[in-house]
Order: C-alpha cells, then sequence, then structure tokens
C-alpha cells in the first residue's frame, strides 16, 4: 500500500467509525436532533448545528443504517458518539460540493464519494477519507427465471447478457433512480461503461456509443425507486413473475434474501465483464474543528480494528477491506474487474439527464392537489412555488423537473374534482409545455371542502382511459398533496373497496401522499400501505417533498 493510500485508509477507518457512532447515539433528548428518517420529505435532514464534545455530526447515506449496532460498540469502545443526518448520495455531494454542509457537519458517510470528487469544489471540501467496506453492484435474478433464461448458476453472466434478456422481455427488474440514490448511479455507470467499452474514464463519446445498447436494456426496467429500502418493499409487493429481478448492491441483495420467502429468493450474478464497486469511505471535512479531528481519529481506528471489521463484514453482507480479513460466510472473496467511472462531473451529469430524459421508460404521473378553502394564502402559495420548480430547465442531473416524454395530470380538488388538466411533455424542445404547465399550477384558486378519497378515485380513473388509449408502458404513479382532513365524498372504507376492485394494472399504481399543513397523517398513511405507496413529509419543505418523490417516479 502507498502512503498516501495507507493515509486514506486510516482517515476513512476514523471517519466510519464516527458515522457509526452518530447512528447508534442519535436521541431526542440531550439537545441533540433525533435524525430524520428518509424518504420523509426533505432532501437533507438537519441536525443541532452546535458542535459538542465527543460528537461527530455526519451526513450520511440512509443504507448505513444497518450500522447502528457497530456504532453502538464503538461508542461504549471509543467515547465517540454520531449524530446523523440522512440524505440520497448525490443530493448529499450538492451539499457538500456547495458550502451548505459547512459548519452543520464535521463528516461525510456515503456508500461512494465518486461523484462528490468529480466536482473540484467537493473535493477541496474533504480533508481525508478512508472506505471501510466494500459491496459491487449487481443482479439479483429470481432463481426460478434464472433456470428459465439458462444462465447456471449465474457466475458466467456479463452486462450484455443481461441487457440481451431485458431487450428481448424475457427479464423485468426494479432499479433505484440515479440521480437519487448511488447504487443507481453505479449501476447506470457499470452499464455504460460495460456497453462501451471504454477502458479508461468514461467520456462522452463512450456514452454516445453505448446509448442503443442502454436503451434497450432500460426497456426492462419495470419498477423505480428514490430509496433502496422501498425498492426491496416493492418488489415484495409486486404481482407474482412481474418483476424477475432487482439490480442493487451485493450486500442489499443478500440482506434481501434473509427474509424473501423462497419462491422470491435472488441469485446474485456479479457480472463478468466488471462492476463498479461502493467502498463507503467515511470522509472528514475541511470545516470541522480539532476536537472533532480527534474523536474522527479514535472511531476510524476502531472501525478498521479486524474484529471490527469481521463484525461490519457478518452484520451488513458487505466485504471488510483490513487487509487478511474474511468476507462473512456466503460472500465471494474474488474481485471483479472495476469498471471506468466518468471523467468529470459534466459527463456524470450528462448521463444522468440522458438516463431521465432518453433511455428509461417514460412516466405517467397524476397530481392529486387540495384546493380547498384551507390552502388559501401562504398554504397555495407554497403548493405553486413547489410545483413551479418542477417545471424548471436549471436541472442538470433530471432530478426536479418533469422529465421528457412524460405524461402530466393536474387534479384539482376540493368538496370534488374541479379540474383535470394533462400534459404530455414533448422530447424535443419541451420548454412551451413546461411552461404551460406551470400557467395551470398558477392559476389554481383555493375554495371549498376536503374530499381526498372521492379525488383519488377519479385519479385511478384518468389513468384507466390513459392507459387503454395510448397502450403504452410506462412508470405510473399518483402524488396526493393534502393540508386538511378528509371530510365530503367517499369514505376510507368506501376508497378501500374501490381500489381491492380495480385490475391488477391499475392496483400496482402505488399513491405517494404529502403530509402537509393540517392533514390528517393517519388518513395519508393508510392510503399509502394500501397503495404501495409511502407517505412523505412536506411541513417542513413543501418542495424538498415534490423534488424527493421524484425518485419514486
Amino acid at each position: 500500500m502507498t502512503g498516501t493510500a495507507a493515509k486514506r485508509t486510516v482517515a476513512g477507518r476514523v471517519l466510519l467509525a464516527g458515522l457509526a457512532l452518530a447512528l447508534a447515539g442519535c436521541t431526542s433528548g440531550g439537545g441533540t436532533a433525533a435524525p430524520t428518517p428518509p424518504g420523509t420529505g426533505s432532501a437533507v435532514a438537519t441536525v443541532d448545528p452546535a458542535p459538542q464534545a465527543g460528537v461527530l455530526r455526519v451526513l450520511a447515506g440512509s443504507e448505513l443504517q444497518d450500522m447502528a449496532p457497530v456504532l453502538e460498540e464503538a461508542k461504549k469502545a471509543t467515547g465517540v458518539s454520531v449524530q446523523f443526518a440522512w440524505t440520497g448520495s448525490l443530493d448529499g455531494a450538492e451539499a457538500v460540493a456547495s458550502g451548505r454542509a459547512d459548519g452543520k457537519y464535521d463528516a461525510v458517510w456515503f456508500p461512494s464519494d465518486h461523484y462528490l470528487r468529480l466536482d473540484d469544489g467537493g473535493k477541496a471540501k474533504l480533508l481525508s477519507e478512508t472506505p471501510v467496506m466494500v459491496s459491487p453492484v449487481a443482479v439479483g435474478v429470481r432463481t426460478s427465471v434464472l433456470a428459465e433464461l439458462g444462465w447456471g448458476d449465474g457466475s458466467k453472466v456479463s452486462w450484455a447478457q443481461v441487457g440481451e434478456a431485458a431487450s428481448a422481455g424475457k427479464l423485468s427488474y426494479g432499479m433505484s433512480d440515479p440521480s437519487r440514490s448511488n447504487s443507481g448511479f453505479s449501476a447506470l455507470v457499470a452499464v455504460a461503461s460495460a456497453f462501451s467499452g471504454a477502458g479508461s474514464a468514461l467520456t462522452d463519446a463512450d456514452v454516445q456509443k453505448a446509448a442503443p445498447s442502454l436503451k434497450q436494456f432500460f426497456a426492462g426496467q419495470k419498477l423505480t425507486s428514490g430509496s433502496s429500502g422501498w425498492l426491496a418493499q416493492a418488489y415484495g409487493r409486486a404481482e407474482p413473475g412481474r418483476i424477475g429481478a432487482l439490480v442493487n448492491y451485493e450486500s442489499v441483495l443478500l440482506s434481501l434474501n434473509r427474509t424473501l420467502p423462497a419462491d422470491a429468493q435472488l441469485t446474485v450474478v456479479r457480472p463478468v465483464d466488471g462492476v463498479v464497486s461502493a467502498d463507503y469511505p467515511l470522509a472528514l471535512l475541511a470545516s470541522s474543528g480539532q476536537r472533532e479531528r480527534d474523536s474522527y481519529q479514535r472511531l476510524t481506528a476502531y472501525l478498521l480494528k479486524e474484529d471490527v471489521q469481521r463484525r461490519i463484514s457478518e452484520l451488513t453482507l458487505r466485504r471488510p477491506v483490513a487487509p487478511g480479513v474474511a468476507p462473512a460466510a456466503g460472500l465471494p472473496t474474488d474481485r471483479r474487474r472495476e469498471l471506468p467511472f466518468p471523467g468529470s462531473k459534466a459527463v456524470a451529469d450528462g448521463l444522468l439527464a440522458s438516463y431521465q430524459n432518453e433511455l428509461r421508460r417514460p412516466s405517467r404521473t397524476v397530481y392529486v392537489l387540495d384546493t380547498s378553502g384551507s390552502m388559501a394564502g401562504d398554504r397555495l402559495a407554497a403548493l405553486k412555488s413547489a410545483m413551479g420548480r418542477l417545471t424548471g430547465a436549471d436541472d442538470t442531473r433530471g432530478v426536479r423537473r418533469f422529465r421528457d416524454r412524460e405524461e402530466v395530470s393536474l387534479i384539482s380538488f376540493a368538496s370534488k374534482v374541479k379540474s383535470t388538466r394533462t400534459h404530455s411533455v414533448p422530447e424535443q424542445d419541451p420548454q412551451a409545455e413546461l411552461a404551460a404547465i406551470d400557467a395551470d399550477v398558477q392559476a389554481l384558486t383555493a375554495l371549498g371542502g376536503t374530499a381526498v378519497y372521492s379525488s383519488l378515485e377519479e385519479a385511478y380513473r384518468v389513468i384507466e382511459r390513459q392507459q387503454s388509449t395510448a397502450k403504452d408502458d410506462r412508470f405510473t404513479s399518483i402524488v396526493l398533496m393534502t393540508d386538511g382532513e378528509s371530510n365530503e365524498g367517499a369514505s376510507a372504507g368506501d376508497f378501500k373497496g374501490f381500489y381491492q376492485g380495480l385490475p391488477p394494472s391499475e392496483r400496482e399504481v402505488p399513491v405517494f401522499p404529502i403530509l402537509f399543513g393540517d392533514a390528517a397523517k393517519g388518513q395519508l398513511q393508510g392510503i399509502a400501505d394500501l397503495t404501495g405507496g409511502k407517505l412523505f413529509d412536506g411541513t417542513g419543505s413543501l418542495e424538498g417533498a415534490f423534488e424527493e418523490i421524484r425518485g419514486y417516479q
């Protein structure tokens, strides 16, 4: 190991330890803020900005929640407590690069810092780092599907074979959104590198060369998600046979098998032509103080101890980084070739934009928007601002704005449905249609009661008409925003009966409710649970909630 690599390893050890402790030590007492669960609406959860002795404030990817037991043990051994704030890896990278993390956090811990280091400003924010554990992106194929494809035990499968099976309609899969999730981003980079044959840093020319194969590959994607956790839940809920595989970290797939029934078990395929791996570097921020740097050193030193590395591998099913430490039982000891990463942030952002607007299956999204009397004033203004941002053209990663080829329906409701307007965003020159969507949003007015369930029923009818007319295959979802409790029209029981009577293709359409104002959380959670959706919290930032949902559409 070179001197630079050794330094990086030591630094990473310290940072990882701090992160682990933060997760284990977060409580609502003692003047510190409890972590905000991922997927609750805020793009970046906030913590108490005041530094405390023996505490590392860490901005982290939610995947690291499985480190809680190790971090609790680290706290007892080192006296260092880690205070987490959760965010998506790419959102977190932008927060660091922009300086928004300065003074709020002492360290960051994402599955990978590749994207962050593509930005000169982001790279300058990192004082030191060290990988803590490793997990490559892989393809978990339902064992029965593996046999149908004739892939044997999966040990000789290439990305090209996966792409051919997806293009031929023989393999359907789920993958998280690469604009939000590092596992999705790593998978996108892996297939782009494999299909282009790039031997060094991925370029725009490589991406263009790979584009036809990439489009065929993504024809097989039937499930998307902003997080690995919801992706796994959706896989379990899907109609038998609809989803044949998941693209995710090796560790996630192996962990998922611990809970899946026998007929849904996944065989982990590690493509022979190479992978992109997450090495979970714990990185100390340059803005941290000396006290936090000392805590970081104690924590990372603990996390890289051989016995702790074994414990991490057994608990998380990630591979250890410490030399001589064997991975947990069931984990292979070999390493696939690492595929090249984009050579610049511009190439990475271009690849992400291409995925969102050209490569992936298009979206159909129905927004059910509360315009009852209680929305008058600031609340309606907040709704218009949040929806207006979705029409902006200044989004290089495709995280926020409506995508090219997306079908967007706006249902305004109060005591009953007021209006339904549908827009199709064209692949070429989408600005005029985006402006038309914004005009419809800005024209909303607030008056009347709140008929949530009746309006949701109308949303499903809109989708039924659209599916029967277009005969296309889209990622389809409903977004519900309300600031109150349903007090008119259909009841919760009525809606449940209506939903259960829908054909299977429509029952697969999830509702993503947004909690806002005085909304009844129980009603909204019930809607999310019934339809297989997810509740988002817009009470702190309605814009953040709308933007976060984009990863699930």
